[in-house]
């Protein structure tokens, strides 16, 4: 998350100043930029820190700046060489015996801020890639100029050219050669009193209205001098801590945030003596208001206390029921249980009753359909038969006797009618 919010930081401080038409030639450079949306009538601190604006008396002046040559030789074996530092208070200080009366930076290099190494009799040796390293301790400045030389013993082949990180000078063996490093901001000047170099100052711009046309909200100056311009600091709706310049810390509070608060906030800090010129841009937007507390909050009362006595009331006012919720939750499951059972059982003993009616009419149409077999039904419960297929027997001779053939025919139709009640034949 932290690594997230780093990333639209970054991306803000690119994109921001394009976006609202800042031109950073013109300009202090634009070192912070951010959104901010709060709700109406909150209060809103729109932070600005710079530790390098901290005011303090610089005694040891001469020894806060420097200036030293390096030179990295690549053959025949790799190392690093100091050739040469400068500081005001003191004379250059060259480290190699064999350069000295042959490389040198100018004497007033602190005064018109030309720091280039002069190298006479050029030799093989120094072939190599020098920096130029500018520190202004005080001020926290590091600067640092990469030039490549090189040494060539044809003077056709001399030339200068850029190769996309720093300048290559191929120069003739035995010539002179000039490296140039030139920085003349003022921070290499001695300026005046540092009280009177460090000035932060808030602007507003609100929305529609050109850069060029934002208001001044106040100038702080590290002497003590405090500028407002206009009604809103008298009034206390911004501020400014009275210790700014002693934390660095120049952060503009606003209270009671107003649709007419919207708007581009910015922060300027100058340092002309160190050359520092900072922007931290913010634009404000207000939202809806806060939704507000209730006055009266409403009252728990806990199993262990007493439920509050009813007072009286006439019959015009509003009548309010209390209803007080046990604060178990196994209260309802236990209920819900009940529920649950109660219903599964009604709709078993429900399927149950069905299926035994049905089972019971399916038998008896059995019943009805097995006494039909054989025979045909006929009112009051009587039943002609209908035997059409007899076990076939052996005829006897037609000179059988009457009472013979009589029992053979009704053993023929009790055997017909085996699977019929006995009881009909009675």
């Amino acid at each position: 998350m932290r690594l997230h919010m780093n990333l639209l930081q970054i991306l803000a401080v690119l994109l921001l100043p394009q976006a609202w038409g800042q031109s950073s030639s013109s300009r202090p450079a634009v070192v912070e930029a951010k959104n901010i949306t709060l709700p109406a009538g909150s209060k809103a601190v729109l932070p600005c820190h710079s530790p390098r604006m901290v005011w303090t008396q610089d005694r040891l002046k001469d020894r806060q700046r420097v200036v030293h040559w390096d030179v990295v030789h690549s053959s025949p074996e790799y190392s690093v060489e100091r050739v040469l530092d400068m500081s005001p208070g003191a004379r250059q200080r060259v480290y190699n015996g064999f350069n000295k009366g042959r490389v040198s930076i100018p004497d007033s290099a602190f005064t018109d801020g030309n720091f280039s190494l002069v190298i006479n009799n050029v030799v093989n040796t120094d072939r190599g890639i020098y920096t130029c390293n500018l520190h202004h301790h005080y001020c926290q400045i590091h600067e640092s100029i990469q030039i490549q030389l090189n040494v060539t013993k044809s003077a056709r082949k001399e030339k200068r050219y850029w190769d996309g990180e720093k300048t290559v000078l191929v120069v003739l063996l035995g010539s002179s050669i000039v490296l140039p490093c030139v920085n003349r901001r003022a921070l290499w000047r001695d300026g005046l009193q540092e009280d009177q170099q460090q000035v932060a100052h808030w602007d507003f711009q609100p929305p529609g209205v050109r850069p060029n046309k934002a208001d001044r909200l106040v100038d702080l100056y590290a002497s003590g001098e405090r500028r407002d311009y206009g009604p809103l600091f008298a009034q206390s709706k911004m501020s400014v801590a009275e210790d700014a310049f002693t934390y660095g810390d120049f952060s503009l509070s606003i209270s009671d945030l107003a649709p007419e608060d919207k708007g581009l906030y910015s922060c300027h800090l100058h340092h002309h003596y160190c050359g520092l010129h900072e922007r931290r841009i913010f634009r404000l937007t207000v939202g809806p208001s806060l939704p507000r507390e209730p006055t009266t909050p409403p009252r728990i009362f806990l199993n262990d206390e007493l439920e509050p006595k009813t007072e009286e009331v006439s019959e015009d006012s509003p009548r309010v029921v209390n209803v007080f919720l046990p604060e178990q939750r196994g209260y309802f499951v236990q209920h819900l249980g009940y529920f649950l059972a109660t219903f599964l059982l009604l709709a078993f003993i429900v399927i149950a009753v069905i299926v035994l009616t049905r089972r019971r009419k399916k038998r008896g149409l059995e019943y009805e359909m097995g006494r039909s077999v054989g025979g045909t039904m006929i009112s009051e419960g009587e039943i002609a038969l209908d035997c059409t297929e007899m076990r076939t027997y052996n005829q006897d001779s037609l000179n059988s006797e009457f009472k013979n053939n009589l029992l053979k025919e009704r053993d023929m139709v009790k055997e017909c009618n085996k699977e019929f009640d006995g009881k009909m034949w009675k």
